[in-house]
């Protein structure tokens, strides 16, 4: 969404910094102030998610995006948003509760396989130490907090 406060260049450029070939309709024009126009939701898909993943990778967060990208998966997909912010200096942070200052791009992925998918593109070499799944015991709570796993008698038997 551009809200009406919002440079929408900078929107576009945020979240092409995580989506390159994303190229919406309609982008609102840039206002002088007072600013007049109204808050617009602006979207457009992409065919590659290439990039994500590769910041996510290169951020060492595979297994925080496994969790906040699933939270509201189900049979026919899922729904997660990034912060803006973040996204406009190339980094990735979920965002979990209310909007941030800088606001937020939401992310659809469509599909019946979507958490195994999500399982697949998130795998690293830690996970055959600690394997992990969407919805496990090692998931984050919804609030964002870390589920603690040290020590745990059960995967120092494993």
């Amino acid at each position: 969404m551009v809200r009406s406060h919002d440079d929408p260049i900078k929107v576009v450029d945020s979240v092409r910094s995580v989506f390159p070939e994303w190229n919406p309709e309609g982008i609102p024009d840039q206002s002088d102030f007072p600013i007049s126009r109204e808050s617009e939701i602006i979207s457009e898909s992409v065919d590659s998610l290439d990039n994500l993943l590769s910041i996510l990778r290169e951020n060492r967060i595979l297994d925080t995006a496994l969790d906040a990208m699933a939270m509201e998966a189900d049979d026919e997909g899922t729904v997660f948003r990034i912060s803006r912010q973040s996204a406009s200096i190339g980094k990735i942070s979920f965002v979990l509760g209310e909007s941030p200052l800088g606001g937020t791009m939401e992310v659809s992925l469509n599909g019946s396989e979507v958490v195994l998918w999500l399982e697949q593109n998130t795998w690293h070499r830690g996970r055959d130490d600690v394997p992990r799944e969407v919805g496990d015991e090692l998931a984050m709570a919804a609030s964002g907090e870390a589920s603690e796993w040290f020590g745990s008698p059960k995967r120092a038997r494993e």
